[in-house]
């Protein structure tokens, strides 16, 4: 199991991304969008990958096809956050095409609570 490194910001209003660790940290209590994109490596295996809150996964997302070589995973949904609490994605399966270099991750605040 390894925790994705993405090397690359688009946008982090409030800085509530760190890069360093790629851990989105909840600012405050609300509910919360998450979505992610990865693509495998090879063929031949498959790719798991979840959405972690606090250690505990959320959502996952798998790609298996065995007859190709690039394939998507992608998941999205809403998640109830604490403020303080963490969220970030894990690979639980499988390798990257370019390690975490092709893949997404984002997540805002839909709604306080």
């Amino acid at each position: 199991m390894f925790l994705c490194l993405f090397i690359q910001i688009l946008v982090n209003v409030g800085t509530h991304f760190d890069q360093e660790s790629s851990v989105f940290l909840a600012p405050r209590r609300g509910v919360y969008s998450f979505n992610f994109h990865v693509v495998k490596a090879y063929n031949r295996q498959t790719i798991q990958v979840s959405l972690m809150v606090n250690g505990w996964p959320m959502i996952s997302a798998f790609a298996g096809d065995q007859d190709v070589t690039r394939e998507a995973a992608t998941n999205a949904g809403l998640v109830i956050m604490e403020k303080g609490d963490k969220a970030y994605l894990r690979l639980e399966r499988g390798n990257l095409m370019g390690g975490w270099k092709y893949s997404t991750f984002s997540g805002f605040l839909v709604f306080p609570l």
